[in-house]
């Protein structure tokens, strides 16, 4: 073969060479890991102030250790701020209550519960004023009750007066976030306020517990504290929300192998306090006021009447005109498929 010819033939050769490359290099680009694709950015998580063993894991920085990845953790005083910031793309994973999740998930905001942290119980309590002499539910008639709207709490209370028979109109209830609680409470400006923790602590140091979430769930109304993603970042970062749930079912796991042993910790005592803002001495009463399911609990709650359990909070909260439309269904808005 002459070199006239051959010249041609070489760079054929060189232009599919490089076209195999960049076919390589675009698989490999596609295939990369979930925890390399975010590397470079921090994901953005929004947490709150209630009392679980998973904080302890979150001040020892394990969620970053175990998913070696960045995150910058937010904080929020209520779940419908939670929710907006997740609705807006400014947060991709939130921790919120069952019934902001139900009012979020009626709006058709992309959310999906993927982890349970907590079912609700003495961490969230309707605390009365001693000075406004409420002895029995019903005193509560015509006293001014303090509660973030379409909260966990919100519902509780909700729940509660139905189940005492006092209707909404009968007492006068406000829209305060939990710092608000506090200094309306310091100043004398409400009678009661059913909330959680730290408003809660100082609320109880100069009050009585007329009833909690326990309870509340007791008599059909139970409550979850959860956490939730974006749909679109859990389709496109399924390892870390894995990791995320491993992280927290561990800590939930030391946790229920001596529940006593680690409320007496009290280096998992400050570090809950940290991150919470409630007083130390409280937080063992708090941890044993909730109920913290493993993996198979997890599981079995989850793929059972959790979807049912939404729609019922969501069919309530219409009710009392809080949201303007309930789904047929709410099926999509909870997953299994990252528990491990």
């Amino acid at each position: 073969m002459s070199k006239k010819n051959s010249k041609p033939l070489w760079i054929t050769v060189i232009v599919l060479a490089a076209i195999v490359a960049f076919i390589v290099y675009q698989n490999r680009k596609d295939q990369t890991p979930i925890n390399q694709k975010t590397s470079g950015k921090s994901v953005v998580i929004a947490y709150q102030t209630g009392v679980d063993p998973s904080k302890v894991a979150q001040a020892n920085g394990d969620y970053e250790k175990e998913s070696g990845q960045q995150i910058q953790w937010k904080k929020f005083d209520a779940g419908s701020d939670v929710v907006n910031a997740l609705a807006s793309g400014d947060v991709v994973i939130g921790n919120i209550g069952s019934s902001p999740l139900a009012a979020a998930a009626s709006r058709h905001v992309p959310i999906e519960v993927f982890l349970i942290t907590a079912k609700l119980g003495g961490s969230e309590a309707l605390v009365v004023s001693q000075k406004s002499k409420i002895q029995s539910p019903q005193d509560l008639m015509g006293k001014t009750i303090a509660v973030p709207f379409v909260s966990t709490t919100h519902y509780s209370l909700l729940s509660a007066l139905k189940h005492w028979g006092i209707s909404e109109n009968q007492v006068k209830i406000i829209n305060l976030r939990p710092p608000e609680i506090a200094a309306a409470w310091e100043r004398g400006d409400i009678d009661a306020t059913y909330v959680w923790e730290p408003a809660l602590s100082k609320a109880k140091a100069t009050g009585t517990v007329l009833t909690d979430s326990k309870q509340v769930g007791e008599w059909g109304a139970p409550t979850y504290d959860l956490w939730v993603v974006r749909k679109d970042f859990a389709e496109k970062n399924p390892d870390f929300i894995k990791s995320f749930v491993k992280t927290t079912l561990k800590q939930i796991d030391i946790y229920q192998q001596n529940p006593q042993a680690f409320a007496q910790d009290q280096l998992n005592l400050e570090k809950i306090a940290k991150l919470t803002g409630s007083d130390t001495k409280d937080i063992p009463l708090l941890l044993a006021g909730n109920d913290y399911l493993t993996l198979e609990q997890q599981q079995k709650t989850l793929s059972g009447k959790f979807a049912q359990n939404i729609f019922d909070t969501a069919t309530f909260l219409k009710s009392q005109g809080k949201v303007d439309q309930v789904k047929t269904s709410y099926a999509e808005n909870v997953t299994t498929a990252f528990l491990q």
